[in-house]
C-alpha cells in the first residue's frame, strides 16, 4: 500500500509544526522517519493513523484520500513505545482484541491469533499475562496485536526504546523479518540512527518540521546533503573543524591544508566546515595530523581514540586494538582528504 503525504501541514494552535510536507512511502517499503526530539516525526505518524488530523493537505493510502477518516477506518496497525498491553488479558486475549472489537467468532480468533503468534515467536506464551513477559516478549504481543487486523499499514512509534541493548539488537532483525514476509508498508519513528539505518529501505531525516533528506542509508551516510545529516547518521559520529578557504584548498591552523576539487570556485576567506569520520582519520591518508591522545575506548575488537589539535578541536579515530598508544601520547596520523566533506557556513554540503 503506497503512502502519500500531499502538502501536509499540521499546527497546534498557533504553532506550527509542519509546514506543506511532501513524501511518498512505497508499496512494501520501510521508512524511517529520524531526527531529534520535537522535529515533528511522532507528529507525522501520528496524522497517518488518524490521531491527528491535518492543518491542510492530504494523506492518500493508494489512491483513497483518508484525510478526513477516523483510525478505525484507516486499517492501520501501531506498535507504541509502552507497548499498551491489557494487564488483566491473557497473551492470547490482547493478540486478539482488535478481532474482538470486530465481533469476530472467538473460534476463529483463537486461531488467527495463534498463526500471528507464531509468526512472532510467542506461541508458547498464549497463557501468560503482560506482568509474566519479558521486555521483549511484551514487545513482541503489540507486535502481534498490530498485524492480526491484516493492516494495510504498519507504524512504530520508537517501538525499541524500552528495551535493552541486546533485546534491541534481536528485535531490529525481528520486525525487519516481519516487515519483508508479510510484505506489509511500514513507517518507523525513532530518534536511533542505528535502528534506521538497519532496519529500513529509506530514511527521511527531519529537522524542526522538515525533511532534509530522504535517501538509502548507505546513499545518506555517504553523501549527506547537510552538516546537520552529516552529523546525525554515524556511530562513533563524524568530527567538524573550522577552516577557510585559499586558492581551491580547505586551511585549518598552520598545519593542514587539503587541496578539495569542490572548492575551486570557491572565494578565498569563504569559512568552511571540514568533515572527517573517524575511519577515515588514522593509519592510511595523505594529510598528516599532529596531536594528542585525549581519550581512549576500546570496543572490543576496536579502539576509539579522540585526538586533540593545536587549536583545542577534536578528531576522531576508530582503528584495530592496538597497545602502542595511550591517553597523552603525541601522535602523527593521516586523514584521508578524499573522503573528506567539506560545507558551506550555511551548512550546504559543497
Amino acid at each position: 500500500m503506497r503512502i502519500l503525504l500531499d502538502k501536509f501541514s499540521k499546527s497546534f494552535g498557533s504553532t506550527k509544526v509542519i509546514e506543506e510536507m511532501d513524501l511518498e512511502v512505497g508499496s512494501g517499503e520501510m521508512l524511517a522517519l529520524l531526527g531529534p526530539s520535537g522535529c515533528g516525526k511522532s507528529t507525522t505518524l501520528f496524522a497517518i493513523c488518524g490521531i491527528h488530523r491535518p492543518t491542510s493537505g492530504r494523506i492518500l493510502f493508494g489512491d483513497r484520500d483518508v484525510t478526513g477518516l477516523p483510525s478505525q477506518e484507516r486499517n492501520v496497525g501501531v506498535v507504541f513505545q509502552s507497548y499498551a498491553l491489557y494487564p488483566h488479558m491473557t497473551v492470547a486475549e490482547n493478540i486478539g482484541f482488535p478481532l474482538t472489537v470486530r465481533r469476530m467468532a472467538a473460534a476463529n480468533i483463537r486461531k488467527e491469533a495463534a498463526e500471528i503468534a507464531a509468526l512472532v515467536h510467542i506461541d508458547n506464551l498464549l497463557d501468560r499475562r503482560p506482568a509474566q513477559l519479558s521486555g521483549g516478549q511484551q514487545q513482541r504481543v503489540a507486535l502481534a496485536r498490530a498485524l492480526i487486523r491484516r493492516p494495510d499499514v504498519l507504524l512504530l512509534d520508537e517501538p525499541l526504546a524500552n528495551l535493552d541493548a541486546k533485546l534491541r539488537l534481536e528485535m531490529r532483525s525481528e520486525i525487519r523479518r516481519l516487515q519483508k514476509e508479510t510484505g506489509i508498508t511500514a513507517i518507523l519513528v525513532t530518534h536511533d540512527q542505528v535502528e534506521a539505518m538497519s532496519m529500513c529501505d529509506r530514511i527521511a531525516i527531519m529537522k524542526a518540521g522538515e525533511i532534509v533528506q530522504i535517501s538509502t542509508p548507505s546513499e545518506m551516510y555517504n553523501d549527506p546533503r547537510t552538516a546537520f545529516v552529516a552529523g546525525f547518521l554515524g556511530n562513533p559520529p563524524i568530527s567538524f573543524l573550522k577552516g577557510m578557504a585559499e586558492g581551491g584548498a580547505f586551511v585549518f591552523g598552520n598545519s593542514i591544508r587539503l587541496m578539495l576539487p569542490a572548492l575551486a570556485a570557491i572565494p578565498d576567506g569563504a569559512v568552511l566546515t571540514l568533515g572527517v569520520r573517524p575511519e577515515h582519520f588514522g593509519t592510511s591518508g595523505d594529510v598528516q595530523v599532529e596531536g594528542k591522545v585525549a581519550f581512549a575506548e576500546t570496543q572490543g575488537r576496536e579502539n576509539l581514540y579522540d585526538v586533540v589539535l593545536p587549536d583545542r578541536s577534536v578528531l576522531r579515530s576508530i582503528q584495530p586494538v592496538r597497545n602502542d598508544v595511550a591517553v597523552g601520547d603525541p601522535v602523527c596520523w593521516s586523514l584521508d582528504s578524499k573522503a573528506a566533506l567539506v560545507f558551506a557556513e550555511d551548512g550546504r554540503r559543497l
